[in-house]
């Protein structure tokens, strides 16, 4: 078993994608990865020799890239920054509400939760 950045990569899945596992690595990125450690495109996780392990970490050092924890940790203080400053994002981060200009009225389900129906309220 293959393991980066303390994440357990999938075995029988081609590398550039369960490179994408890892928080902070998309496919783009994974196949920019692959490439560079001179990996072919086509292999599997578990079909990975320990010399393209050990290059494909040596890549993912240099690039000092922002995987994992730390990503986590700088979204955490981006979003807790917007809190309290008290602008708009922050408040409707607060309040479970869509961030980015979406509507409420009828969407939004995922981002506030199950129904609850209020008595009374009739249009």
């Amino acid at each position: 078993m293959v393991r980066l950045v303390g994440v357990d990569l999938p075995r029988n899945k081609r590398i550039a994608y369960a490179l994408t596992y890892i928080h902070g690595i998309g496919i783009k990125t994974a196949n920019q990865l692959i490439e560079s450690a001179n990996i072919s495109a086509d292999t599997r996780t578990n079909d990975l020799t320990v010399e393209e392990t050990v290059a494909l970490r040596r890549v993912i050092e240099e690039r000092e890239l922002k995987l994992e924890g730390d990503l986590r940790r700088f979204n955490g203080l981006n979003i807790k920054r917007l809190n309290e400053i008290n602008c708009h994002r922050g408040k409707r981060h607060r309040n479970s509400l869509p961030v980015r200009g979406q509507r409420t009225r009828t969407n939004a389900r995922t981002r506030r939760g199950a129904k609850k129906t209020v008595t009374g309220k009739k249009k």
